[in-house]
């Protein structure tokens, strides 16, 4: 755990309990220092239903984890019903007026929730672009800008999957493989990780394999497996997809 990240989060959630107690509006308190985040990302005008562009893009990705039952978040840059919907959830999670409107409140509430480079606060790219010892993104089915972009992606659902389940921590097994690395440790031909689009959690998490399978139903994942599909009786294997592909029997799905 990185101490910088706790402090960062300690201070915008006691922001965020000022602004409840006195009622006081929140661009009044936010506006003060926002510069934390300016090293990874800074909104320069509010968001809401009909707008488009690359901000709404970000936003999109920062929030694509707070989806409904089976449902996921199109990263398109256009702000519409999914997107106000999935807004709203993140909002309502995290205790902030849920009016699906992008504003100071809910950026001060990211920034608090992201790293300088982009990673949520409880996820880095060291435990997800290890592929069999060679830390980076390259040498897999897409270009290494694309497979981080991909597995940003992930990170963020995954720390809203975290947070809905109560902060408990997860052990990340697996995220991007090169096609070497997949060989090597026996991946589909055609699997995700080589995208970096998948991560795998182990017995170590804080949440049961199971638990975390049916989070992610809610989590904008189209792949889940886990316990009881051949293969995956020791880990959760959660993945983007173009279809649905859920298999887990032990857990119900």
């Amino acid at each position: 755990m990185r101490t910088k990240k706790f402090v960062r989060l300690a201070v915008s959630q006691l922001l965020a309990l000022g602004i409840t107690i006195t009622g006081l509006v929140a661009v009044s308190v936010v506006t003060a220092s926002p510069a934390h985040a300016d090293a990874c990302y800074t909104w320069s005008r509010t968001l809401n239903r009909g707008d488009s562009g690359e901000d709404v893009r970000i936003l999109q990705s920062r929030i694509a984890g707070w989806m409904s039952y089976g449902e996921n978040l199109a990263l398109d840059g256009n702000f519409g019903p999914g997107t106000e919907a999935a807004l709203k959830r993140f909002q309502s999670g995290y205790g902030l007026t849920a009016d699906g409107i992008a504003g100071s409140a809910t950026y001060s509430k990211i920034y608090a929730l992201q790293d300088d480079d982009c990673t949520p606060i409880h996820f880095n790219h060291s435990e997800f672009n290890y592929s069999c010892g060679e830390r980076d993104y390259t040498g897999g089915a897409v270009s290494e800008s694309t497979a981080k972009v991909n597995q940003l992606r992930v990170m963020w659902q995954l720390e809203a999957m975290r947070h809905k389940l109560g902060d408990r921590p997860f052990a990340i097994t697996s995220g991007f493989r090169s096609y070497s690395c997949n060989s090597s440790v026996g991946g589909s031909s055609s699997s995700r990780h080589l995208y970096g689009e998948a991560a795998d959690m182990g017995t170590g998490s804080g949440p049961t394999l199971c638990e975390m399978a049916r989070a992610a139903r809610y989590a904008g994942f189209e792949e889940i497996l886990g316990p009881g599909y051949s293969g995956h009786n020791d880990h959760t294997h959660v993945a983007n997809r173009s279809s649905r592909f859920w298999s887990a029997p032990s857990c119900g799905i």
